[in-house]
């Protein structure tokens, strides 16, 4: 085969993007092209020749065509991989291959267009300023997380007062909506359970039930906002006529002593309280971790500048609509409908995806010019605490992670922790509390 450096150019389209031009001598394409007919005459089968015994003229007449294509994706495979390897391009794409085919006594030019990882030198990464949060679990912390847990534990109870619907209720309606005069099937339902000041329902219609009592009908309009999921409603006034059947309240039990017989493993309203006090704090802590990654990657991005691979960012996007869809599936949602919603927020995505993905490739790079590695004993490591979390054997786990080729990327979740220990812990970190209204203040 002729050297490759004279057989091929090199054009940079941008710094993530290259064109590779090739120019094989006729030489080389004639010899591939003996190889490939060959091969073809072995099983070839022409009417009045026996198989192997066929003239290269013949062959050339019933399979130039087969034999052409067999012997340009045979040059383009073999030149296109011994560059990448012996130029050392980092390609991240399949390439796009340019090509007219074979001439006789011709040389054979092809292109391949390939997207490459960009070429990074991470700067101004040493001595971020950064702000976290204090991870202490206050009294109102506690009782705000207590009130949730009570209320899990709440009955429903038909109201037995002569009062009309307030805010918390849960109302039993009858209703139909009309647009134009017109009843729509999709606006009337019957024993409808809602719960006023939910916000599930469409906005402004919650608040119309109010002051209703039980038995009363309302008639009232409402206009849908503009964009709403069902295009047809969308910005459209719509006028509701309900009849209140039922009114509901929830009753939550009380805090006490009683209050533990409904879980096993507390023998007091103490242990009860401080097992809470213990799962708000580990929740505290990594939350107060991820706003600390979050705020090394907006440091990182603001002071390093560079284009990414258009097929990272589609392929991040991706993987967001689909986390996201899984979500509206398991809230509920349809999973036919819920892949439409997510692919229409395909553009709205693309920002958020772009940002991830040049985080990304900072931290790998970090690591890259500050020597930090993972090594085996790390893996297992980890390997092993997740077999404990899932209550699964070590080996079994570690063999399933390597036949689904996971063990790379447990090994890149490792490398991107210890970076951000090691950001952080070359930081400037000033640490501020909460204030009761959740917005962090600076500690004097």
């Amino acid at each position: 085969m002729s050297d490759i450096s004279t057989a091929v150019k090199i054009e940079d389209i941008s710094s993530v993007k290259k064109k590779l031009s090739f120019d094989i001598p006729w030489t080389d394409v004639k010899n591939e092209l003996d190889i490939v007919y060959r091969k073809v005459g072995k099983t070839a089968k022409v009417k009045g020749f026996r198989p192997g015994k066929i003239p290269r003229s013949v062959l050339e007449r019933y399979y130039r065509e087969q034999a052409e294509e067999e012997t340009v994706s045979s040059l383009v495979n073999r030149y296109y991989w011994e560059t990448l390897q012996e130029k050392e391009i980092p390609a991240v794409t399949q390439p796009q291959i340019e090509q007219k085919g074979i001439e006789q006594d011709k040389d054979f030019s092809f292109s391949a267009t390939i997207e490459v990882e960009p070429a990074v030198d991470p700067k101004d990464y040493i001595g971020l300023e950064l702000k976290k949060e204090d991870p202490l679990v206050t009294d109102e912390d506690l009782e705000a997380r207590l009130q949730e847990i009570r209320q899990m534990f709440a009955t429903m109870e038909d109201l037995n007062d002569d009062r009309a619907v307030i805010r918390g209720d849960f109302v039993t309606i009858d209703f139909s909506g009309k647009v134009a005069g017109e009843s729509l099937k999709e606006l009337t339902a019957e024993n409808h359970l809602l719960e006023i000041g939910s916000k599930t329902f469409v906005p402004g219609f919650e608040d119309q039930l109010i002051g209703t009592r039980k038995g009363e009908s309302k008639t009232f309009a409402v206009t849908f906002p503009e964009p709403y999921a069902a295009a047809h409603l969308a910005g459209k006034e719509v006028e509701f006529s309900v009849t209140v059947k039922g009114i509901r309240i929830k009753r939550a039990p009380e805090i006490d002593e009683d209050f533990v017989k409904n879980f096993e493993r507390y023998d007091s309203l103490e242990a009860l309280r401080a097992d809470v006090r213990k799962n708000l704090e580990e929740e505290k802590k990594r939350r107060v971790e991820a706003d600390l990654d979050k705020g090394i990657g907006e440091k990182l991005l603001a002071s390093n500048e560079f284009e990414v691979p258009e097929s990272f960012i589609e392929r991040q996007i991706y993987y967001m609509m689909s986390d996201m869809q899984r979500r509206m599936v398991s809230g509920g949602m349809d999973a036919k409908k819920a892949a439409e919603l997510c692919f229409k927020l395909h553009d709205q995505l693309r920002e958020e995806a772009t940002k991830i993905v040049k985080t990304v490739i900072l931290i790998k790079n970090i690591a890259r010019k500050e020597a930090i590695t993972v090594d085996e004993g790390e893996i297992e490591k980890q390997i092993g605490e997740m077999a404990s979390q899932r209550g699964q054997d070590v080996d079994t786990l570690k063999k399933s992670l390597e036949k689904d080729d996971m063990v790379d990327s447990i090994k890149s979740e490792i490398l991107s922790r210890k970076t951000y220990d090691f950001l952080a812990a070359k930081a400037q970190i000033t640490t501020v509390k909460t204030e009761k209204t959740g917005k962090p203040e600076e500690e004097k």
